[in-house]
């Protein structure tokens, strides 16, 4: 691992700590990607569920205390994690745990995100951690929260808060901070229509990126004042955090200082829309993708299907089985046909004489022969009928598919007539 100066005292702290990862959301500007998993059970980068970074972070920091927070259509998720994340040793305090909406408080499921920490409190107090994390499960980004604990112990805050400099065009998605010289917070708005820019770079905002840390204690207080608030959400952005300005010590912590990597990489982002997801995939197929999967210090944990290796087969001219600057992953075979800039995840087959481009597809799709598809995202477990074209006719694309204003096409079996409701 990295070394860092601190590393006893970070070893401390991370002991000391519970994270709860916020994952029942179902992240409807994914269209029908969501329709039957949550946004956090959604397949990213060839192998790997979008939660598993976060729950990599977590892992990979020595926070292994860790409950995750399920609600809308959690089966595939509950599942993932079964599958591949049951290798910590509860004989020294690491365990996760699967935290459905039970209405144990109040009879309701989850509110918003305050909310699903609330309904949780009794086993939060029973775990008598000193500091609560607060993560959400559909972000992409390899962190060291280690070192933002120690941030927060340092600057002796109430709750500290990860931000991360984005454009000001695209602040109005976030929750916009502000902090003086010393990092205090001093202002905090969600999703604002007109974001306030740095004070020394105009053309950007210092948007929250949805990680705190708490004080236990203080945590525990500020959810049941807010439990007991008429007309609040219920949610850390829109009623706590506002209500906390000014009034006790919050700090912000730089995402660059937590960042595996060197500061000018930095890389975390919200695939929280079709055009986003698509482009997060295909820059891993790049020569030097901004995400490095290859970092043997910070590997990305997740459930191995035993697979056997990719296969490509017939060398024909008129019939050759080849992939060019693509991802193909374990279980796949390429059948006489032609893959270019394209990210295959598990057991995908494509058949001989189609042609793929610029594409993500996903697990257990099978490609039939002659089918040609460019900047598509293909849903799992998908059947492509012999000589589909999809890509080449927006018009004709739209009438059957999901389109999006940045041309990608989305495909799912229930689109192309095949009702297969299993476990995605």
């Amino acid at each position: 691992m990295r070394q860092n100066p601190d590393i006893r005292f970070v070893t401390q702290l991370t002991k000391r700590a519970y994270a709860i990862i916020l994952a029942g959301g179902r992240g409807s500007r994914l269209h029908g990607l969501t329709d039957w998993r949550a946004k956090p059970a959604v397949p990213f980068a060839g192998k790997f569920r979008i939660i598993d970074f976060t729950l990599s972070n977590c892992v990979n920091s020595g926070v292994r205390r860790i409950g995750i927070a399920t609600q809308y259509k959690s089966q595939s998720l509950i599942r993932h994690i079964q599958s591949g994340w049951s290798f910590l040793d509860g004989r020294l305090q690491e365990f996760i745990e699967l935290l459905p909406a039970q209405q144990q408080i109040q009879e309701s499921w989850y509110k918003g995100t305050a909310d699903a920490v609330f309904q949780n409190l009794d086993m939060l107090r029973r775990d008598d951690s000193e500091f609560i994390l607060v993560l959400s499960g559909d972000h992409v980004y390899k962190m060291d929260y280690g070192k933002m604990l120690a941030h927060h112990v340092q600057s002796g805050a109430d709750l500290t808060i990860a931000c991360h400099e984005v454009p000001l065009a695209a602040a109005s998605a976030f929750g916009v901070v502000g902090s003086d010289g010393e990092g205090k917070i001093v202002s905090f708005s969600e999703k604002p229509e007109q974001p306030a820019p740095m004070p020394d770079r105009p053309d950007s905002a210092l948007a929250s990126m949805g990680i705190y840390v708490f004080n236990a204690k203080f945590l525990f207080e500020q959810l049941i004042k807010d439990a007991d608030t008429v007309g609040s959400s219920h949610d850390f952005g829109k009623d706590i955090i506002p209500g906390l300005i000014g009034r006790y010590r919050l700090c912000a912590h730089r995402f660059t200082d937590s960042w595996v990597g060197k500061p000018e990489t930095a890389y975390w982002r919200d695939v929280g829309t079709i055009d986003a997801y698509w482009e997060a995939n295909i820059d891993l197929v790049n020569v030097v993708p901004q995400l490095d999967l290859y970092d043997k210090e910070w590997p990305i944990w997740t459930f191995q299907e035993q697979l056997p290796p990719a296969k490509f087969v017939f060398d024909d001219d008129d019939r050759r089985g080849m992939a060019v600057d693509s991802l193909v992953s374990g279980g796949c075979i390429i059948s006489g046909a032609t893959v270019r800039r394209s990210l295959l995840f598990s057991s995908v087959r494509v058949e001989a004489g189609s042609n793929i481009e610029d594409s993500v597809i996903l697990p257990s799709v099978q490609v039939g022969r002659n089918v040609s598809l460019k900047r598509a995202i293909i849903d799992r477990r998908c059947r492509i009928p012999d000589g589909l074209t999809i890509g080449a006719d927006r018009e004709a694309d739209q009438r059957r598919f999901h389109v999006t204003r940045g041309g990608i096409t989305l495909v799912t079996p229930e689109m192309l007539g095949q009702r297969l409701h299993q476990l995605r």
